[in-house]
């Protein structure tokens, strides 16, 4: 599998939401979430922060998290919520304490850092009972968007995964090009 991350010279191609919303609504996102108003939240690979605006108004703190200065830089210009700080790392290495947050999702990047590394730092970072969310480009897909099929995983493979690092995974659904799952620390 490739760990590639998204070219943020195309940052402005992840502010289309006809094309971002057809494979995940913002309204699904929040029910995925479930998010109480003083909830600390953290995107994973949140790129140019368009699910983090629609997560925000539902949550007390957000941490943007993303490798890429880049992103964070369009983000910025773009327009940050409040309650959004940028947090400039990689996933398997937070600069968040530990049992900090209540919530995590990740949205179409799981598969850019899907390490047995990066899985431990999420559940470090989640509290007790905390939940992750992750929609991601499904293996089994065709492949005409999103990252090349090499690059992504099987919901059974990331259920699996997820199960070896001590999460329960509550829900899932497979899609035509993506999957959805929601898991408890």
């Amino acid at each position: 599998m490739g760990h590639h991350t998204f070219d943020a010279d195309r940052a402005a191609s992840l502010e289309a939401p006809e094309r971002r919303y057809s494979v995940l609504s913002a309204e699904e996102l929040r029910w995925a979430l479930d998010c109480a108003a003083d909830d600390t939240v953290v995107d994973l690979g949140s790129g140019t922060g368009f699910y983090t605006d629609d997560v925000a108004p539902d949550a007390g703190e957000v941490y943007a998290v993303d490798i890429q200065t880049e992103m964070h830089e369009f983000y910025r210009e773009k327009g940050l919520p409040t309650n959004v700080e940028l947090v400039t790392a990689p996933v398997d290495d937070m600069p968040l304490d530990t049992n900090s947050a209540d919530r995590a999702f990740s949205t179409m990047t799981y598969h850019e850092f899907a390490t047995a590394a990066a899985i431990e730092e999420i559940r470090r970072v989640l509290r007790p009972e905390g939940q992750l969310v992750i929609a991601d480009w499904a293996a089994d897909g065709e492949g005409d968007r999103g990252p090349p099929l090499t690059e992504r995983y099987a919901l059974e493979d990331a259920v699996a995964t997820l199960g070896e690092h001590g999460f329960d995974v509550e829900f899932e659904a497979a899609r035509p090009e993506t999957f959805l799952l929601i898991a408890t620390a």
